[in-house]
């Protein structure tokens, strides 16, 4: 038997056994210590942080209604990210949050840009539920202490939004009026600097903690364990980087909010972190993946030899910024107005296409943008990050044109889920960019993710909350509820799981690395790395074709083929993992793409050419791919 200590009780189970593997002999791995939460979440992001604050806040809340002043038993939440808490793609949003706050404008309108925007193809419960809640959860994050920029910091109000509004409206591409939130162009430092502060300030910690440099490795599932059940998410293993020990991590709940995928193109205005985690590990998890084929390409992120994914906002196109490219004479002139009625402020999928199709014209390595009509006070005070950044590289927005080229920007499939965040794997919950709720349908409407993430995070423990009220009037009324996670364990088939995971430390393997061993070639993942994100980029990006996607198939196959083998000789390293998980959403972007015979948003593919009829806020026939572990892509009529 093995001893299991936790809370100063002790529990007694089989003998550990390897997960998806061999029981390890002298593995050089050590296991880390086994954790116990209410609450797993996997991601620092807005979205992560906002579903930690708000599960914090209900279990503090339900302690006090019932007069318990003591500290919790077991951990009531734990967010796990694999580098710092401020290193992931939030903190580097531009723009803004959309929200309706004008009379002018209205949740129809919202609804409807956004659809437009979507090509169609939109979830417009989906969609109507976000815009129609966004107010109040503004209002949230105003009383947290989100500082939005408002008329009176901007000099002359130059563009502001009409008289009626105290903040400071931005446009972007897509939208029919002034409907988005910001703080100066750092609204995601902003946003997270209060959620830091409100996650890290007492009493917070003794009911959040946050792991620094540590990476989830897998979802822990019933299915995954064997177990003939419905398919239960019972917590993640999880690597300390620093470390290299791999806990086992058991939750009640355990909320994905691992962000996009971006490193998965050679190009990217992502951060280093966003190699599609959350997405993978659902995945292997056997939940559902939808619509990967739709990956947006942001059209201007800075062309310059010294810069590295710096994003030039689109808010600045909503000022009136042009987007211009050189003639051989040297002359720079438009040119989105040869394609699309809005000009400059198109939805991205059509200025990225746009552009490209101009560089390759031309010939030119990139376009420009062109905002120099505006005066420099107003451009220091609305993009204060932005003309700084500049005139590191020797651009003065105010006098210069900036180069941009399109780059990967945004994730709008992923994991399929309600708004709630639910999946197809019970307990296992997704937000943020990660998961897919059909919002964005084709293509993302501007400033609409930031909105995604605090919603959804509202909705998610939300919904765990009813759950648990549901169960516990059940059990007060010795009713069973279909959604308790009560299940038979194998190895002991009279005995149910319970709620408490405390008490699943009996059932649950902890990590093993079997026969694995300390790599010596680890020119085996940058070599891959490379590749991957190579072909993706000339073969799976703005522009695609048959042949480019098989070609790609072919590849990935075998890349994929060979980094598995790796994965299970080798000690796990987050290199490995992030390496692992790359491959995989290359392949299910690959595959959907593939099935999905049309061009449609995002997905275009010169062997389906386009409808040229005008768009409209629901197609006739809505189609998602949809991937499962085990299953082939199929294609579903969306509900």
């Amino acid at each position: 038997m093995y001893e299991y200590a936790w809370n100063n009780q002790k529990y007694f189970g089989p003998p550990v056994v390897a997960f998806e593997g061999a029981a390890a002999q002298g593995s050089t791995q050590q296991q880390g210590p086994l954790i116990l939460c209410d609450y797993l979440v996997i991601g620092s992001g807005l979205a992560g942080l906002s579903a930690a604050k708000k599960a914090a806040d209900a279990i503090r809340a339900a302690r006090e209604r019932a007069g318990d002043k003591t500290l919790p038993a077991t951990q009531p939440v734990i967010v796990v990210t694999k580098k710092d808490v401020l290193d992931c793609n939030s903190v580097h949003a531009q723009g803004g949050i959309c929200c309706v706050t004008l009379p002018t404008d209205s949740f129809a309108s919202h609804t409807h840009d956004t659809m437009i925007a979507g090509a169609g193809m939109c979830n417009r419960d989906a969609v109507e539920h976000i815009v129609k809640t966004a107010p109040a959860r503004m209002q949230e994050l105003v009383e947290m202490g989100v500082q939005f920029t408002t008329r009176s910091d901007v000099p002359n109000g130059i563009l502001s939004a009409d008289d009626s509004s105290v903040y400071d409206l931005g446009k972007e591409g897509g939208h029919s009026c002034r409907r988005i939130l910001h703080a100066g162009d750092i609204t995601g430092e902003e946003l997270m600097r209060s959620l830091v502060s409100a996650c890290t300030e007492a009493p917070m910690p003794d009911y959040i903690k946050i792991l620094p440099y540590h990476m989830a490795v897998d979802i822990i599932s019933t299915r995954k364990l064997g177990w003939p059940s419905d398919n239960i998410a019972l917590g993640a293993y999880v690597l300390d980087s620093n470390t290299g020990m791999i806990s086992t991590v058991l939750a009640k709940y355990t909320i994905l909010a691992t962000g996009g995928a971006g490193k998965v193109y050679l190009y990217t205005s992502n951060p280093d972190v966003t190699c599609g985690d959350g997405i993978a590990m659902a995945y292997r998890a056997f939940a559902e993946i939808t619509n990967m084929e739709f990956y947006q390409f942001h059209p201007t992120v800075l062309y310059h030899p010294k810069a590295k994914n710096f994003l030039i906002s689109e808010a600045l196109r909503g000022e009136h910024a042009i987007l211009k490219v050189r003639k051989p004479n040297g002359d720079l002139v438009e040119f989105m107005s040869r394609y699309h009625p809005m000009k400059d402020l198109a939805p991205r999928d059509v200025v990225a296409r746009a552009i490209d199709k101009e560089l390759k014209r031309t010939g030119e390595l990139c376009v420009y943008l062109d905002i120099t009509h505006h005066p420099e006070e107003f451009l220091r005070h609305r993009f204060p990050k932005i003309f700084s950044r500049l005139l590191e590289y020797g651009i003065n927005m105010a006098k210069d044109p900036i180069p941009v080229v399109p780059a990967a920007h945004y994730c709008c499939g992923g994991i399929r889920t309600a708004v709630t965040g639910e999946t197809s794997v019970k307990n296992l919950y997704a937000i943020g960019e990660c998961a897919c709720t059909g919002l964005h349908g084709a293509n993302r409407l501007a400033s609409n993710s930031l909105l995604e993430c605090v919603v959804m995070a509202h909705e998610a423990v939300q919904h765990t909350l009813r759950l648990q009220a549901a169960a516990a009037a059940a059990a007060a009324s010795q009713e069973q509820v279909p959604q308790s996670p009560r299940v038979p364990i194998p190895r002991s088939p009279a005995v149910l799981l319970p709620a408490d995971p405390a008490a699943w430390v009996k059932f649950v393997p902890l990590w093993t690395s079997g026969n694995a061993v300390d790599s010596d070639e680890n020119v085996v993942i940058s070599h891959n790395w490379d590749e991957i994100r190579r072909f993706m980029w000339d073969y799976v990006g703005i522009f695609r074709t048959n042949k480019r996607l098989k070609r790609a198939k072919n590849r990935i196959v075998l890349i994929r083929r060979e980094i598995e083998q790796f994965y299970w000789d080798s000690l796990i390293t987050t290199n490995l993992l992030e390496l692992r998980n790359l491959a995989s959403v290359a392949e299910m972007i690959v595959d959907c793409a593939l099935a999905r015979q049309e061009s449609v948003g995002l997905h275009f593919n010169e062997d389906f050419p386009p409808s040229t009829a005008p768009p409209e806020e629901t197609r006739e026939r809505v189609i998602y791919t949809v991937l499962q572990r085990a299953h082939a892509v199929h294609l579903e009529h969306a509900m």
